[in-house]
């Protein structure tokens, strides 16, 4: 709850350092008032069907579950196609490979440039559109 209100929450990244992850103030304008309208003035958000945190893990197994309830293959939803799909997304609005790098907590540039890898259907569409004769 306190992260709704700040707007952000620092978390510890692999190699113990700490990362800086902001939340959409609509989220945190529309999250707050039902939280608290459910008695929750702290503590953690996401827990399992113990009352425990949720891991990675589960969080993975509920994706492959929501995937196979509305037909998606679930082949294709894990947690790290969300965090692709976000940079890509970035770049595309944005395209500021810089900014995106800082936000993804990449030491590297060039660890942020494999997303813009465009896909062969993403190549061709956009082929596609400059070949107009």
């Amino acid at each position: 709850m306190e992260n709704l209100k700040s707007g952000h929450l620092d978390l510890y990244s692999k190699g113990g350092k700490i990362r800086r992850l902001y939340l959409p103030r609509r989220l945190c304008d529309e999250a707050l008032p039902w939280f608290e309208s459910r008695g929750m003035k702290s503590g953690f958000i996401f827990l399992n069907h113990h009352g425990q945190v949720i891991s990675a893990r589960g969080i993975a197994v509920q994706l492959k579950q929501l995937a196979v309830r509305y037909r998606i293959d679930p082949g294709t939803v894990y947690p790290h196609s969300f965090r692709h799909r976000f940079a890509k997304n970035f770049l595309k609005k944005f395209n500021d490979i810089s900014l995106l790098a800082d936000l993804m907590g990449h030491d590297s540039i060039e660890t942020t440039r494999i997303y813009l890898t465009r896909s062969s259907v993403e190549q061709k569409e956009l082929l596609d559109r400059i070949i107009t004769w």
